[in-house]
């Protein structure tokens, strides 16, 4: 796909649920990393979460009116979560459904939107992000619950 953003997301919890937290790369033109603790969730709504997040933060630093023209290629390692979004599988969950209807809205604002699944070794930045996150917080967490 031409203009396109190539994205890797994963979402994690440690439990679940449990702590969670997201982690994002983003290919170019933006390269960058992000990840965000998100309290209580499970494995599948932290993922969910990561798409939200990445689609929002591309349409804030691009811009909306730039995003029509791009197109969007997530890489994930949930074959759960690529094959709701792509719609091959039935979404179950009361949790799943509002964060799937967040992402069909955001998705409004780019070009063509892709889910790919690939696996974990191939997902070793967002990952990471993932747990850098939640080794923080848990270490924070620990510091101050005594």
């Amino acid at each position: 796909m031409e203009n396109t953003i190539t994205v890797f997301t994963d979402g994690g919890s440690r439990g679940n649920p449990g702590p969670a937290a997201l982690g994002v790369a983003m290919g170019s033109p933006i390269n960058k990393g992000f990840s965000k603790y998100l309290g209580k969730k499970t494995n599948n709504e932290a993922e969910y979460e990561a798409v939200i997040f990445a689609l929002s933060k591309m349409k804030a630093l691009l811009g909306s009116g730039k995003c029509k023209d791009i197109n969007v290629l997530f890489k994930m390692d949930s074959d759960l979560a690529v094959n709701q979004l792509s719609g091959r599988w039935k979404i179950e969950g009361s949790t799943i459904v509002p964060l799937f209807v967040k992402i069909h809205n955001l998705r409004m604002n780019f070009g063509k939107v892709e889910f790919d699944h690939v696996p974990r070794e191939q997902n070793k930045q967002a990952d990471a992000l993932v747990n850098q996150e939640l080794d923080k917080h848990t270490e924070e967490g620990t510091l101050f619950s005594l």
